[in-house]
């Protein structure tokens, strides 16, 4: 498993607010080029978005699967990256000051071709492209305007 960790500028709701927005997917996490579908029950167990991956005109249909959430603290997903396999994607949040939120994501790949790659070569190439998801999540979480009720 390789885990990857950032403190964020804002509180845990207002980051688990983008992951709970199926339709920003696709801007935080890189290589989702384009949400094609969100299930209405997006974050719910088993619900699912839709979408594409790798750069265009390369781009293939997949999607990603809700297998756990805690509102606020913990979005656990299966993530399917054909014709790499899939992982698993555990992004858990604490709040470590008033205003700041530990972000951690730990990523394993569970099957195909990927899961035989060992932990180390994993761990150098997912560790940079978990790090770049959790800026960007970071960016969005932290500037992102609170809807106005």
């Amino acid at each position: 498993m390789t885990e990857t960790c950032r403190i964020v500028g804002t509180t845990p709701d207002r980051v688990f607010a983008v992951l709970a927005d199926g339709w920003s997917y696709a801007s935080w996490v890189v290589g989702a080029a384009h949400i094609r579908d969100v299930d209405p029950a997006w974050p719910a167990v088993g619900s699912r978005i839709h979408h594409r991956i790798g750069p265009w005109p390369l781009q293939i249909n997949d999607e990603t699967v809700v297998r756990a959430v805690e509102p606020d603290r913990l979005l656990e997903l299966a993530a399917h990256m054909w014709p790499v396999g899939s992982a698993v994607v555990r992004v858990s949040l604490e709040l470590v000051a008033p205003a700041s939120t530990r972000v951690r994501m730990a990523e394993t790949l569970t099957s195909g071709v990927g899961r035989v790659v060992p932990d180390a070569v994993q761990a150098l190439l997912l560790r940079p492209r978990n790090a770049e998801a959790l800026r960007r999540l970071d960016d969005i979480a932290v500037h992102r305007e609170t809807p106005v009720i």
